[in-house]
C-alpha cells in the first residue's frame, strides 16, 4: 500500500492547459504601464505567487521601481482583470489529458486530491468554474490559492495548510506536482515525501532536471506507478 496520503497538483501547466496565455497576460500588464518583459523571463516566474512575481521583475527589469506598491498593486490587477477575461472567454480552455482520470484513480485509493498555485483565488475559481471543478468535491477534496496564506511559493504555505485541514499524518505522506522551479521548492521546503515534476507546462525537461525532483514525467498517467511505490 502506498505511504502516500495526499497529491497536490498545480494548476496551469500541470492539471490545466497552458499555451502560454499566462505568460502573455504578464507582458501585456507590464507594457501598459510602460515595460518590455521578455518571455524567457516572465517564464523563470511562473510558479510564483503573481504579485511576488511582478516585484522580482521589477527588480531585475526596473530596479528603481521594485519597491513600488501602488505600482506592483496596478500590474497585478491588470493582470488578475486579464486572466479573468481569458480564463471565463477562452472556448480552449481544458484539462490535461487523463489528468481527471488520474483524480478519480487517486479517490479510488482512498488518496486526498488538492490543487495549489500561484493565482488568486478570483482566477483560480473561474477556472474552476469554466471545467466545473467547484462541483467536483468527488475528485478534489480542497483548492488553495496564493492570496489566502501569508507567503506564496516557494514557502511552504499552501501545503501545510493543505496538510492541517486534510488531517494527513505527515509532510512525508504528501506528494507535490508542478510545472516549475519553484514547485519544486515549494515541495522540498514543505519536506514533501516525493516531489515530481512534469514536462507540459513553463519548463522543459533540461531546464527541470538541475532542480532534482524526484521524478520528472511527460503525462499524469505516469504519475499513478510512482505513487503505487511509493
Amino acid at each position: 500500500m502506498s505511504s502516500i496520503q495526499l497529491v497536490v497538483f498545480d494548476i496551469a501547466g500541470t492539471t490545466v492547459q497552458d499555451s502560454g496565455s499566462v505568460a502573455e497576460a504578464f507582458i501585456s500588464a507590464f507594457r501598459d504601464f510602460g515595460f518590455e518583459i521578455p518571455q524567457a523571463e516572465v517564464k523563470k516566474v511562473m510558479g510564483f505567487r503573481k504579485i511576488d512575481a511582478i516585484a522580482l521583475l521589477l527588480e531585475t527589469f526596473a530596479p528603481a521601481k521594485k519597491d513600488d506598491d501602488i505600482l506592483i498593486d496596478r500590474i497585478h490587477t491588470r493582470f488578475i482583470d486579464t486572466m479573468i477575461a481569458f480564463y471565463r472567454d477562452d472556448e480552449d480552455l481544458a484539462p490535461f489529458p487523463y489528468a481527471e482520470q488520474v483524480f478519480s484513480a487517486l479517490k479510488q485509493q482512498g488518496i486526498k486530491v488538492a490543487l495549489n498555485t500561484g493565482f488568486t483565488r478570483s482566477i483560480t475559481d473561474t477556472i474552476l468554474h469554466r471545467l466545473r471543478w467547484d462541483d467536483r468535491s468527488s475528485l478534489i477534496d480542497m483548492v488553495i490559492c496564493s492570496d489566502e496564506v501569508s507567503h506564496g511559493r516557494p514557502y511552504a504555505d499552501m501545503i501545510e495548510t493543505l496538510i492541517n485541514v486534510l488531517g494527513v499524518s505527515s509532510p512525508s505522506n504528501v506528494l507535490k506536482i508542478g510545472d516549475t522551479e519553484v514547485d519544486v521548492e515549494e515541495g522540498r521546503n514543505a519536506s514533501c515525501g516525493k516531489v515530481v515534476s512534469v514536462t507540459t507546462g513553463a519548463y522543459t525537461r533540461e531546464q527541470l532536471e538541475p532542480y532534482h525532483p524526484d521524478f520528472i514525467i511527460d503525462d499524469l498517467r505516469e504519475l499513478l506507478p510512482i505513487i503505487e511505490k511509493a
